[in-house]
């Protein structure tokens, strides 16, 4: 308990100023390119986040798949977006974290309940 109270100050960027430096650098680069931190997540990484992007509405998937799109179009050409485009943007709105957590919880009252699970991985 004390030990994640202790994580927990360490990583918050109100209380300690290289959490906050780390924070404004990933913001700076997100605002390069135009992406958000939830863009990051990589639906092949986790089923719950697969499950999680599926249960959006197509406008919000849609609206992250531009994005990651045009990241990849400006990394490609080593450029970045306008400083009037990077003004705009906004890296740490979630759009992700409360669907992920709907799953998450889903997830564990399943196990609870000795259910089978939602989705299983294959192997080809």
């Amino acid at each position: 308990m004390a030990s994640s109270k202790l994580v927990r100050a360490i990583l918050d960027p109100k209380k300690n100023w290289f959490a906050a430096l780390h924070k404004k650098t990933i913001e700076n680069r997100l605002r390069k390119y135009g992406l958000r931190y939830d863009d990051l997540y990589d639906p092949m990484e986790s089923l719950d986040i697969k499950e999680a992007l599926a249960r959006l509405p197509r406008e919000i998937v849609d609206a992250r798949n531009q994005r990651l799109l045009r990241a990849m179009d400006l990394s490609m050409k080593h450029e970045y977006l306008p400083k009037d485009l990077q003004a705009q943007q906004t890296p740490f709105r979630s759009y992700l974290k409360d669907m992920l957590a709907l799953v998450e919880r889903e997830k564990a009252e399943r196990q609870a309940l000795g259910a089978l699970p939602l989705q299983q991985r294959t192997i080809p």
